[in-house]
């Protein structure tokens, strides 16, 4: 016999029921994706835990339990895998604009007691603001930078990839390699 199930699977749209068949059949999707799909159209089915983790190539039913809790609050999005441990990530979106919009200031020379940015320059000045961070540091700088595409140059300076200023007859202008995007990849 049986336990009492505790968060019964709710009842499936049909558009669930097509994504997830969609999701199950693909054979270039994330096999974890492939996996948890299988499952929640196995318990859809009325097959139990058990057998809806066999379905899907699991072994264990608890696992499909906590999925099927998980797709009764979030939906569809219970596909996708959570963090999967660790730290979590404490700067979002918003404190990476913030570094990135630190970066691309040109220093004050009196106020930032620097010509050119490094990380740790970058650090003070970011600590130091009212709307900065106050705990940020030199690696996340650098881990920000570099996926903005940021590299260090030879002159010791920050530099966006891909931008470069040519000094001309006119003045120094900035020129940009529209092949950048494509170099980074």
């Amino acid at each position: 016999m049986t336990r009492h199930k505790i968060d019964p699977l709710r009842a499936l749209t049909d558009e669930e029921r097509g994504v997830l068949t969609q999701i199950s059949r693909s054979a270039s999707g994330p096999a974890s994706h492939v996996a948890r799909a299988k499952a929640l159209l196995a318990v859809a089915e009325g097959r139990n835990y058990q057998e809806a983790a066999q379905a899907a190539g699991r072994r264990a039913g608890d696992a499909v339990s906590q999925l099927v809790s998980r797709f009764n609050r979030e939906g569809l999005a219970a596909i996708a895998p959570c963090h999967g441990g660790g730290a979590q990530p404490i700067y979002g979106s918003g404190e990476r604009e913030r570094i990135l919009r630190e970066a691309r200031r040109t220093p004050d020379r009196e106020q930032d007691g620097t010509a050119t940015w490094s990380l740790t320059t970058l650090q003070r000045a970011l600590r130091q603001r009212d709307d900065g961070l106050p705990h940020v540091s030199t690696y996340t700088i650098f881990m920000v930078l570099h996926e903005a595409g940021f590299t260090w140059q030879a002159s010791q300076t920050w530099c966006e990839t891909g931008k470069v200023k040519r000094k001309r007859k006119a003045g120094v202008v900035e020129v940009t390699d529209p092949d950048a995007e494509p170099k980074k990849s």
